[in-house]
């Protein structure tokens, strides 16, 4: 028979699993000898059963809970239900993740009004007894019947006023009894039943209530924003109360064995006398630092501070920790490795391989890549951020924190930015005309669009600061205006926003710069050190690049080549070869391109030094180049000799129903062959300039030909380069190499990939069209129904963000052993958004690619990632 009860006494912290964080390290402390009031944990297998039954306790898990409460009961030496001698308890969550605050906690479970009774007349303090009755009917309402605490903090608050007091602890145990009957008679309003008074009641009412929580919407983001399985379930806690609200001899607090936020070596915390755990997170009143403990009781804190030391000694790592002092008697609640800065983990990491605590290989391990982000952005400056209110939220696209007045056009940014207006860019959407506007902006704000839309890609490859979707925003384009929470923004109206929560503020919220120590480079180094998987770049501009070899790049994964087009002095060529009738006129067209896009790569290359450059061939359909506004299309008309109206009707030709899956990619190469080679000459021709003035540089160029679905598509396609390109080396009377591969990103091309292999010398895997055409929904339209997904339990992440390893996942794995048995030696990479992804980077990792590709400011993160997956599967 399943075991689902485990006292305190039975576990250990190997046993996370199932009995959760915060249950495992309160076995590990009891094993350690620490004063840890006694208790039992509820497995997380109980948790998943519970869901599994239709959201029911069942009788065999009941029977169990009250068998464990009897052997609480022998150790305490106090009686559950009982009138003269009772066993009051608290009752907590703990995920096998620490999730701080997102779930609930009951306590001073157990009493009723006749215990109340006898604690206060036994103990001598009616006020402790009727504060701790009035607390529990007030979180049981609140956590289990789900009444709102509101209602209660308002009565409160009446009664503060009507006595004339200021804080809870002013309240005298006739008021607080007053307050208790108020309270019951709400949660009667509220419920239409009394309160119930059977302990047995209240504690299976309250295990539900957690197991219950683990499914509320706080609990569902945070899973989604740290890649916490929902099937994980949580584990419940039933523990003996400890009660720091007994008087001036009692009180509770929290604190951490280093300064979370800088990372010091110095303990850190907070407590309040009379308090109950609640008290000190809720802000009702004001905590001490816990270095003021060591004046108000001296023999305690030299306990606690003595525990301190043990525990981070024990688990290696800084702790997390919560105590109750309960009549001078000190006990030990929680413990768990700390929550931190981005900078606080970088310095404790490197502080602790110091101390002789860690290796540097531990180092790596125990740094969440994820939260590198912060250290490469500006943000807000905390003090402002705590006190500002969000008026909206949308998806963190891109990292970093802006403000700036309001503009509506790509034109209008670059123009306010050339005067020294700061201005976030607000658009329905952006496209790839907006390329300018985007990078003169110091954020971008839009109402449509995905993780992976264009402006969330383009952002973070530039490293500026984006939200996108808010669908919250009712747009007016044409009279420059969007109303927002009630409010209408009018251009030049200033806003915050903040691309890692999403946030989005009125008005203007100071920003600071962010700051890497020198912390930052030994974690690097130790990375590099164990991973093998190579980390390159998604770069389109020689800065981009720089910036992404500074941040440790190893080359360039994916070139988009089509970003090089926007720009003012070619934009007119483009559309000049676009509108072309013949041939020719195609290739004078793309011959004034030609030189433009060598100098590009030119740049390309010496950024990188010597290292891959992978050059994706021109890919989006080419009704994203031509113009849209009036006087536009009268210059184009006039340039190419032709009246608006045979423009106009060029334009309307290139509308397509679906042009994520229209006349792109590969297939303009094949309608133009034309192109493919302008652009294959200016890829060889840049490489063969570069090589001759840094002869030590071994540079191989790598042409990528998009959206392949058919081997014979490729062949086409090759033909026309590696004609163009062995003419090119032959007159120039070199040696030059370069590879031609394909990017798969159409099922059928994983699915054929030994085919592919014969023609392709390597794969760079573009998961966000695979993702897209694996799941048929549009990354930039799939916002609109994704929360539901979530809500659902269809999705538990957005595929666009981390990986479907079970769908695309199969693919990628089906398309690399599929090429390898053609081509054992073919280099394997992923370009897509999810090349920085740390769960996607160890499924890489693990399915045997040569390299990931990322947006520059996520380069860390993946060679960080990189590293932890080579060292988990060396285990």
């Amino acid at each position: 028979m399943m075991k689902y009860v485990y006292q305190f006494s039975e576990g250990n912290k190997e046993m996370r699993n199932t009995l959760g964080g915060k249950g495992a390290n309160l076995a590990e402390m009891t094993s350690l000898g620490l004063p840890v009031p006694q208790g039992f944990t509820v497995s997380t297998e109980a948790c998943t059963r519970y869901y599994d039954d239709g959201r029911k306790i069942s009788e065999d898990i009941e029977k169990e809970i009250m068998e464990n409460i009897e052997k609480m009961e022998k150790v305490t030496g106090m009686k559950f239900g009982d009138v003269e001698n009772p066993l009051l308890v608290s009752v907590r969550s703990g995920a096998r993740a620490s999730m701080p605050g997102m779930m609930d906690t009951i306590l001073n479970l157990g009493l009723n009004e006749e215990v109340v009774e006898t604690l206060a007349k036994k103990s001598g303090n009616p006020r402790w007894a009727w504060d701790c009755y009035r607390r529990f009917i007030q979180m049981y309402s609140d956590v289990v019947m789900e009444v709102g605490k509101k209602y209660f903090e308002q009565l409160i608050d009446e009664m503060k006023e009507k006595k004339g007091v200021t804080q809870d602890v002013e309240l005298t145990a006739d008021d607080l009894k007053e307050l208790a009957n108020q309270f019951k008679a709400e949660y009667k309003s509220k419920i239409g039943d009394d309160f119930p008074t059977d302990p047995k009641e209240q504690l299976m009412g309250a295990i539900k209530a957690v197991f219950r929580s683990w499914d509320n919407p706080r609990a569902n983001v945070y899973r989604r924003d740290n890649d916490i399985p929902y099937s994980w379930g949580t584990a419940v806690n039933v523990q003996m109360m400890a009660f720091g609200n007994m008087g001036d001899t009692s009180g509770t607090g929290v604190a951490f064995t280093r300064n979370p936020a800088t990372g010091e070596k110095k303990l850190f915390g907070e407590f309040l006398m009379n308090a109950q755990g609640e008290d000190v997170v809720a802000g009702v009143r004001t905590p001490q630092p816990i270095d003021q403990l060591k004046e108000v009781m001296p023999e305690v804190y030299d306990q606690f501070v003595e525990i301190c030391h043990k525990l981070e000694n024990h688990y290696r790592d800084m702790q997390d920790m919560e105590f109750t002092i309960q009549d001078k008697k000190l006990y030990m609640l929680q413990t768990r490795n700390g929550k931190r800065t981005a900078a606080a983990a970088l310095k404790i990491a490197c502080d602790l391989v110091d101390e002789g605590m860690i290796s540097d290989k531990e180092a790596v391990a125990m740094i969440d890549p994820r939260n590198l982000d912060s250290l490469l952005h500006p943000q807000f400056d905390a003090a402002a951020i705590k006190k500002a209110e969000p008026i909206g939220k949308a998806l963190a696209a891109s990292p970093g924190a802006a403000c700036g007045k309001v503009v509506f056009t790509a034109e209008d940014a670059k123009e306010w930015a050339s005067r020294g207006d700061k201005v976030i860019l607000v658009r329905l959407e952006t496209s790839p005309e907006d390329i300018e506007g985007m990078k003169a902006a110091q954020g971008i704000l839009t109402v449509r669009g995905g993780m992976t839309s264009h402006a969330a890609v383009v952002a973070r490859g530039m490293g500026t600061c984006c939200v996108s979707g808010c669908s919250a925003i009712n747009m007016d384009e044409d009279n420059k205006k969007f109303e927002l929470a009630g409010k209408t923004f009018h251009e030049g109206d200033v806003i915050s926003i903040d691309g890692s929560t999403g946030n989005i503020y009125d008005g203007a919220i100071p920003t600071v710069d962010a700051s890497i120590g020198g912390e930052f480079g030994r974690i690097m180094d130790w990375a590099d050190k164990y991973r093998t998987l190579q980390v390159r770049t998604n770069a389109d501009t020689p800065d981009d690049a720089k910036r992404a070899r500074a941040l440790g790049a190893e080359g360039i994964g994916l070139c988009r080549t089509e970003h090089m087009f926007f720009e003012s002095d070619r934009i007119a060529a483009i559309r000049e070869m676009i509108c072309s009738d013949t041939v020719e006129q195609r290739e004078k067209a793309l011959a004034k391109l030609e030189p433009m896009q060598q100098g590009d790569f030119e740049a390309l290359y010496e950024a990188m030094e010597g290292d891959g450059v992978n050059i994706r061939f021109l890919d989006p359909p080419l009704h994203e180049f031509v113009p849209t506004e009036e006087k536009d299309i009268e210059q184009l008309a006039k340039t190419q000799g032709k009246t608006v109206d045979e423009i106009k009707a060029i334009i309307a030709g290139l509308h397509e129903f679906n042009p994520m899956m229209g006349h792109r990619g590969c297939r303009l190469a094949v309608t133009y062959p034309e192109i493919a080679a302008m652009q294959t000459r200016a890829v060889i021709k840049a490489a063969i300039n570069v090589s001759k003035k840094h002869p030590d540089w071994n540079i191989v160029p790598e042409i990528m030909i998009p959206l392949v679905g058919e081997v014979k598509e490729l062949a086409f396609v090759k033909k026309t380069v590696v004609e163009t390109a062995d003419a090119e080396i032959k007159a120039a009377g070199s040696n030059l190499k370069y590879k031609v591969g394909t990017m798969i990103e159409i099922p059928r091309a994983a699915l054929t990939a030994d085919e592919i292999a014969k023609e392709a010398e390597f794969f760079s895997f573009g998961t966000n069209d695979l993702t897209q055409m694996t799941f048929g929904f549009s990354r930039d339209d799939a916002g609109k129904f994704l929360d539901s997904y979530y809500d659902n339990k269809i999705y538990e992440n957005d595929p666009f963000a981390k990986i479907d390893q079970v769908g695309v996942g199969k693919l990628v794995k089906m398309a690399c052993d599929l090429g390898k048995q053609t081509r054992p030696d073919i280099k394997l990479g992923i370009c897509g958004e999810h090349g920085g992804d740390p769960s996607t980077v160890e499924f890489c990792h693990n399915v045997g690619l040569t390299y990931v590709s990322c947006s520059p400011f996520r380069v860390p993160i993946a060679r960080l990632a990189a590293a932890q997956a080579k060292i988990k599967a060396d285990k």
